[in-house]
């Protein structure tokens, strides 16, 4: 593997155990139809979501949340099924511009489960990753819900 260049700015990272195996979950990322149904914050939905997720693939998403109306898009940097996905992650339309960050998802096997670890670099600011630990809180709380888990252990990392 080759070694990522330094993160500039704010990184956040999380963590959820979801009792269901990596291919699942993997799916769950990879799979627009399916991918509607958990992403987004508590309380907000995913209208539309386009993915061609291979290595320099794009994906675009159309959400609304409490925090407003926006897309977000990007290209995809790595795709190792059904292991790490990495991508480039931008928003537009929201009040605050947030462009070129960048996401890893790593999906650990752990027995009949799959622990997800989530690592969002490059974000501008403080406020900007709070921003994204709500959404990507809420979005873990529906995948989970979505492949049979309780809510406990959201957000921990």
């Amino acid at each position: 593997m080759t070694p990522a260049r330094p993160a500039e700015g704010t990184t956040l990272q999380l963590r959820r155990t979801i009792p269901a195996s990596r291919e699942a979950v993997y799916r769950a990322w990879t799979d627009p139809e399916v991918f509607r149904q958990w992403f987004g914050a508590r309380g907000g939905s995913t209208l539309h979501a386009e993915m061609d997720v291979r290595v320099g693939g794009r994906y675009r998403i159309d959400m609304e949340s409490s925090a407003g109306t926006g897309s977000l898009f990007g290209e995809y940097l790595e795709v190792t099924r059904p292991e790490r996905l990495v991508y480039t992650f931008c928003w537009e339309g929201l009040p605050v511009a947030v462009a070129d960050t960048r996401v890893t998802i790593e999906f650990l096997e752990q027995g009949a489960a799959t622990e997800v670890v989530i690592t969002h670099e490059r974000q501008p600011s403080h406020s900007v990753s709070r921003f994204h630990e709500w959404g990507w809180d809420g979005s873990l709380e529906k995948l989970a819900e979505l492949l049979g888990t309780p809510k406990e252990g959201a957000g921990d990392g």
